[in-house]
């Protein structure tokens, strides 16, 4: 499996490789980076090992010196509290593992389904709904797509195929087209999507083998990033995204509702207007998945009803997010009212 992390020679590696290998994966390496107190409380070094800390010293640098309260900090800080066992809170928090089939595909909406390419990431959110998944037992990539492909074979129904992870901008680009031009061989597949988070902390990701071979494929394009606050995006990343539309890329933004880090009416303001600057539609606006390990992050129902309320107030209805929870099960999200 080629996961965007083998060891290649610096001479012939993409530079965003290079950054990614790069990446800083001991807690007291970012404190020592931010100039926070070594001594902050963290999650015990036995419990991190199932979950380990990966940011990219890019992502750090956009962060505030000395602030533990710094939003980006916050979503991938290894908290003392991930131990914490709360009823409720699950290792398969949106039923994942009971509509998983061969090839990695998960397929739980009417018309379109969601291939596992990889278990990488650039960047480990504390708050992942997918840390407790079982990635060895299902990548959609190992085998060069071959029973992912069969899977969509067997069902003519799926016009829309979404690749995620993990991460799948983490895989090799001749991997990515390598599935894209096969997809694309398949007359009844309309679109392809990509959740990502790279173009977002690795923002030199999106480079012209990248944007080559979207720009090549009759496919629909539709990037989803996952920005959660305004401090994410700097003028790299909006350089990134207007490269992403330049080749013909949709780009919409799903966020997550986080305690401490968005949960205020100014901070999802300010993201939605950020976002759109940056070129990208607000889309979802999740409440928290109850993930073990992540209840820390939980908001309120109530508490996000009321910041939708008065984001709508506040702004144009294109820049309002759909709030909504993901529930194992039903057959599409669920828009909570508010």
């Amino acid at each position: 499996m080629d996961d965007g992390l083998s060891p290649i020679p610096n001479a012939i590696r993409p530079l965003w490789q290079t950054l990614l290998a790069d990446a800083i994966t001991r807690p007291a390496d970012l404190l020592s980076a931010l100039g926070i107190d070594p001594a902050h409380p963290a999650l015990a070094a036995e419990l991190l090992r199932a979950f380990p800390i990966r940011v990219p010293r890019g992502f750090a640098a956009r962060m505030a010196r000395g602030d533990v309260d710094d939003p980006l900090f916050r979503q991938v800080w290894p908290s003392p509290r991930e131990a914490d066992e709360v009823p409720g809170y699950t290792t398969d928090a949106v039923g994942d593992l009971a509509k998983l089939k061969d090839g990695g595909l998960i397929h739980k909406y009417q018309g379109r389904a969601l291939a596992i390419a990889t278990g990488a990431c650039a960047v480990n959110c504390r708050y992942c709904f997918r840390r407790h998944f079982p990635y060895g037992d299902a990548l959609a990539s190992r085998n060069h797509w071959r029973a992912t492909l069969a899977s969509l074979d067997a069902d003519p129904s799926i016009e829309e195929v979404i690749l995620s992870g993990g991460d799948p901008l983490a895989l090799s680009d001749d991997k990515l087209a390598e599935f894209a031009a096969a997809l694309a061989e398949r007359p009844w597949i309309k679109r392809l999507r990509l959740h990502t988070r790279l173009p977002v902390v690795l923002p030199e990701r999106v480079d012209e083998r990248l944007l080559g071979w979207l720009s090549a494929s009759r496919l629909q394009k539709v990037v989803v990033l996952h920005i959660n606050h305004a401090n994410e995006i700097d003028e790299a990343v909006i350089e990134a995204c207007t490269r992403l539309r330049a080749a013909g890329v949709t780009l919409l933004n799903q966020a997550v509702l986080l305690h401490q880090v968005n949960d205020s009416t100014d901070a999802q303001a300010r993201l939605s207007e950020r976002c759109f600057a940056a070129g990208v539609l607000p889309y979802y606006l999740f409440v928290l998945d109850r993930v073990a390990g992540a209840a820390h992050f939980d908001v309120s129902e109530l508490t996000a009803q009321t910041i939708m309320r008065e984001l709508a107030a506040r702004l144009p209805g294109y820049l309002v997010p759909r709030l909504v929870r993901e529930i194992a099960g039903e057959p599409a999200k669920t828009q909570l009212p508010w």
